[in-house]
């Protein structure tokens, strides 16, 4: 069933990204020595004819789909237009492309977020399209469900050999550590590094500390795209995830005692907790023999020796 051979032609949209670029360096870490990438301004994933032309051309064996649009709470928000337009754009670009032109097979990168805002925990994959989106994403959710049907639905008429994959929270090396727009982690990673570099006497965290969430280093990630790659041929979406969650508080105790700051930790309880808790059950792709390997310890380590040794993309 191995899909992946050494000289496979494999091309990763969204290389520069998160997961494209740990995906990247997963494969060139494996041998596999014919990559194909292309950055934002040499091929526009959102322009048909530049896509045709480029898979035309290019002829990928192979097809990682990590490119996508994508943002924090607020840029949902006030720009939704943008968030459905651009993922409807690329995934359909890519993913028409790809089987027109002859991939062998492709992974489709979803998000857990797509999930309904009330489904039980732990998050099952048959617990997609069971009720309502969270709101303040559901243009991005629901242009990543269009996604998620294309490749079935391709699968179903064409034979088209395409897969969904449902990553949970991500965090690493490359994240977005932008105060005003990145995720829980990579800003506290952040805030506790300035408040040590400043000797604050104490930080703020928004909220009580108390909701749960899942943590997954993105080379495990990339990790378990090639895994599956390789030994998953299924309709179905499959979770990505390590399968156990930590308070917003245990994340952020673990975190100062990694940048080694001693000051205090307080909480602004008037600021708003989110949804109590997000934890995907990963049943499935345990079972097909992948566990994530890397301590939530050890990877917020790992990323904070990159944020060090890249103060350009701070």
């Amino acid at each position: 069933m191995s899909q992946m051979r050494k000289d496979s032609r494999i091309y990763v949209a969204g290389h520069r990204g998160l997961v494209g670029a740990a995906i990247v360096r997963a494969l060139t870490a494996r041998g596999h020595h014919n990559l194909i990438t292309r950055t934002h301004a040499q091929l526009d994933l959102t322009d048909a004819r530049a896509v045709d032309t480029f898979f035309s051309s290019e002829k990928p064996d192979l097809v990682f789909l990590a490119a996508a649009k994508v943002g924090g709470i607020r840029a949902n928000d006030v720009y939704p237009g943008d968030f459905i337009r651009d993922n409807l754009l690329i995934q359909t670009h890519v993913i028409d492309a790809a089987h027109r032109h002859g991939t062998h097979k492709l992974a489709f990168l979803g998000s857990t977020c797509i999930y309904p805002k009330l489904a039980p925990q732990p998050l099952k994959e048959e617990y997609l399209l069971t009720g309502l989106l969270e709101p303040t994403n559901d243009a991005y959710a629901v242009a990543k469900i269009a996604g998620i049907q294309m490749v079935k639905a391709y699968r179903k008429q064409f034979g088209f050999k395409g897969i969904s994959l449902m990553p949970t929270n991500l965090y690493g090396p490359g994240d977005n550590f932008d105060l005003n727009n990145s995720h829980v982690l990579p800003a506290l990673l952040r805030r506790f590094h300035e408040a040590k570099q400043a000797n604050a006497p104490e930080v703020m965290v928004w909220g009580s500390g108390t909701p749960k969430r899942e943590f997954l280093h993105v080379d495990d990630m990339a990790d378990a795209c090639l895994f599956l790659m390789d030994r998953y041929d299924d309709p179905d979406i499959i979770n990505v995830g390590v399968g156990e969650d930590l308070s917003i508080k245990a994340l952020a105790e673990t975190i100062a005692q990694v940048v080694g700051y001693q000051g205090r930790l307080t909480w602004d309880t008037s600021k708003p907790d989110g949804t109590p808790r997000k934890l995907v059950d990963v049943t499935r792709i345990n079972a097909l023999g992948w566990k994530a390997r890397t301590t939530l310890k050890d990877g917020i380590a790992s990323t904070y020796r990159w944020f060090l040794e890249n103060p350009h993309r701070q």
